[in-house]
């Protein structure tokens, strides 16, 4: 189970998601932030969740074929492969912010629709990420038990969300506190969005990279 929870700790860097809960934390009105970005984040981790879900039993009904893939070479360099295109595509770079800004209308105020729009990111995050599904064939060749490996999935989700709601709750606290070092600090990420997001894809690149340099050795 631990070695599964590494790629959705990878996998956490959501910079779609965090930017998402920046623009939020700037624009929403006194009172509504919290209530919005506890529902939105709900709605990721829900999302993550059932895809995580789907894809499980999809790979434990391949059963061996998974295994075999997982315990070979080829997963290795199937990581390497992915950390070298991560790294390639965060070189070209690119301008989510016309997609947030998109994102954001359905969130001036907390409600269902709230809660729909983090369950599509979720599903939406997870069914492009490698490491979500390098986790889950992990997970699926391993020899934890079908109750226990199930149950896992919401402490996996958990962990692929995790940097984003770490970033929810520092975000909260520099609303409350605009002045403070921390505020300085996400204003100056805001102000070099591409150089952090350029950053963010670096990082996975290198995780994966090495990843797949160990799962070889």
């Amino acid at each position: 189970m631990l070695n599964a929870l590494a790629y959705a700790f990878v996998d956490a860097v959501n910079v779609l998601l965090i930017g998402v809960l920046v623009a939020l934390a700037m624009m929403a009105a006194k009172g509504r932030y919290v209530p919005v970005a506890g529902l939105l984040v709900f709605g990721d981790w829900l999302g993550v969740l059932l895809t995580a879900l789907v894809v499980l039993v999809a790979f434990d009904g391949l059963g061996e074929f998974v295994k075999h893939i997982v315990d070979s070479a080829l997963f290795g360099i199937l990581l390497i492969a992915a950390g070298v295109v991560s790294a390639i595509l965060s070189i070209r770079g690119g301008d989510s912010s016309t997609l947030i800004n998109r994102i954001l209308e359905p969130l001036r105020s907390p409600s269902p629709l709230t809660v729909l729009v983090g369950v599509v990111l979720g599903a939406i995050q997870s069914a492009t990420s490698v490491p979500f599904f390098a986790g889950l064939a992990v997970l699926s060749a391993s020899d934890v038990p079908l109750v226990q490996r199930y149950l896992g999935l919401f402490l996996y989700a958990t962990a692929a969300l995790s940097l984003p709601i770490l970033a929810a709750l520092l975000l909260g606290l520099v609303r409350r506190a605009p002045g403070s070092i921390l505020s300085r600090g996400f204003e100056a990420a805001r102000a070099n969005k591409d150089m952090v997001v350029r950053a963010a894809g670096y990082l996975v690149a290198v995780l994966l990279i090495g990843i797949g340099i160990l799962h070889l050795l």
